[in-house]
């Protein structure tokens, strides 16, 4: 996948646990700053920095000049650093937050100010997470639209790798920050995420209170490098495997964003995680998907979960988008189906027995054909984050509503009258006719080879497929397995209410189900 051309910054540890371990002098963690938004009720929100080793700390939540709270600890010896968590809070604000650290006679005080507390929500993955508002339709009415929502909060991550993880981040490249048309398109691939930002302006729409974004993402990188080595260990991924220069172009070695970009906010309590991530594994490692991805998800559940003392629920949700379509040319027609397949841990849809607790927005019929940053990068952002904040009212939220597309749930043979009829989970609409977006698996002599399964006669929520043209055994159905299976919104398959389109499936016509 085409990534933008940035300069990757190295950071040792070594340099950095020392700096820490010497005299770090007093300060909070590097990303909690003015305007920030902490989690609210039910969770505690934690505060932490570092100080000088057995230094009192006590740290004040104020409004109006009114104290609200205040919680005391000390600074650790060994790791210089200080950690309170404050009682769960509703949303609203502002409020200050003040850190007095004490030593003998000598005390230091930090504040930072116009704090709210609402939901915080970690975005992630590469370039498609990257784009930011000034890449996407609409660019210049999106960027004017914040005045209503200066309590949506933003914060973007440095890009930076590391060999091991860091307990900090190393940089910012924006601070947290009240929403302009100058920091929300400040360039290309680099600040504000778009689909963080829509993601996060639809869900004030809906709760009518605080959301805090952080950005952490970077274009072009396999999700080897956003893994801890925990996580890649458990899947078998080779320690040492050949990485085509045409999909990957960001970071490919192990580990070394989550070391530098994702373990540093490991303290922060989060109400979720959304994920844009995936093209750059197409050709690489793709087979292995199904558990790196359902392992990283995992992982960093239990590590937020441990870092924030039990604060970010350990199943907190985790919504992502599967990959769009795009323009292939000589890449196999496979890859990018097979990449969406597994994106679900190949049950088709989530959540799931190996994905609880988790969203999915489609997005196979967003393509871009004429996009000025390649096919790959298409510029509807507004309906993938739309699509994600569904997911989220629904799983986050536990709103009572449709937020993903039809999926069969049962397949019966016909063969009498040489159909295969698909029952579906809920409504199907069809919009479009297409003869070619199913196929079947049809095997003789020992072979097999895909059909194309033509649409026939269609109810609510069921659907035939003429399937006479297959002589011989009937193997395997899918449906969109192809890098573009339609044009722009015009897939042939959505749920009537909501336009949100059939996810791809392939499944056994043994099996009777998808997966």
């Amino acid at each position: 996948m085409v990534g933008p051309r940035l300069v990757s910054v190295w950071v040792l540890p070594l340099i950095l646990r020392a700096g820490a371990s010497a005299d770090v002098g007093f300060r909070f963690a590097s990303y909690m700053d003015n305007y920030m938004v902490l989690q609210k009720e039910p969770a505690g929100a934690v505060i932490w920095g570092y100080g000088i080793s057995g230094a009192t700390v006590t740290v004040t939540l104020c409004q109006d000049q009114e104290t609200i709270m205040k919680k005391v600890t000390s600074v650790k010896a060994h790791s210089n650093s200080w950690m309170v968590v404050l009682d769960p809070m509703k949303p609203g604000g502002p409020y200050e937050v003040m850190a007095q650290q004490t030593l003998g006679r000598t005390n230091i005080t930090l504040r930072v100010h116009d704090v709210l507390f609402g939901d915080v929500w970690l975005c992630s993955g590469q370039s498609n997470m990257q784009m930011t508002v000034s890449q996407i339709f609409n660019a210049t009415r999106e960027l004017s639209n914040t005045a209503a929502y200066q309590s949506v909060r933003i914060l973007s991550v440095s890009l930076v790798q590391a060999e091991q993880e860091l307990e900090d981040l190393s940089g910012v490249d924006l601070p947290w920050s009240k929403p302009t048309s100058e920091n929300l398109g400040h360039g290309s691939f680099t600040y504000m995420s778009a689909v963080c930002w829509l993601f996060g302006r639809y869900l004030y729409d809906t709760v009518r209170y605080p959301i805090g974004l952080i950005s952490s993402s970077w274009g072009g990188t396999p999700i080897e490098a956003w893994s801890s080595g925990r996580s890649l260990k458990a899947c078998g991924v080779p320690r040492h495997g050949f990485i085509p220069s045409d999909s990957v172009t960001g970071p490919s070695e192990y580990s070394v964003l989550w070391n530098a970009m994702i373990h540093p906010l490991h303290n922060m309590t989060l109400k979720g995680v959304i994920w844009y991530q995936g093209e750059a594994n197409a050709n690489f490692n793709r087979d292995l998907y199904n558990c790196t991805f359902p392992a990283l998800i995992e992982d960093w559940r239990q590590t937020f979960h441990r870092g924030s003392q039990g604060q970010t629920e350990h199943f907190f949700p985790f919504g992502f988008v599967q990959l769009s379509s795009y323009l292939s040319g000589a890449t196999s027609d496979d890859q990018f189906p097979q990449i969406r397949w597994h994106q679900t841990a190949d049950f088709g849809n989530v959540p799931n027995l190996r994905m609880p607790n988790t969203f999915m927005a489609v997005a196979m019929d967003l393509g871009d054909r004429n996009s000025p940053f390649g096919s790959i990068h298409p510029r509807d952002k507004q309906t993938v984050a739309y699509r994600l904040h569904l997911g989220a009212r629904a799983v986050a939220y536990g709103e009572k509503l449709i937020f993903q597309g039809p999926l069969p749930e049962k397949i019966e043979l016909l063969a009498d009258k040489g159909l295969l009829n698909l029952t579906y989970s809920q409504q199907v609409q069809v919009q479009r006719q297409d003869d070619k977006i199913f196929e079947v698996s049809c095997c003789s002599d020992h072979e097999c080879k895909w059909l194309p399964a033509p649409m026939s006669i269609s109810s609510t929520q069921t659907l035939a497929l003429n399937i006479r043209s297959c002589r011989g055994a009937l193997g395997a159905v899918r449906y969109a397995w192809t890098t573009w299976p339609c044009e722009y919104k015009e897939c042939p398959l959505y749920h009537p209410s909501s336009t949100l389109p059939a996810p791809p499936f392939t499944a056994l016509t043994t099996n009777r189900i998808p997966g």
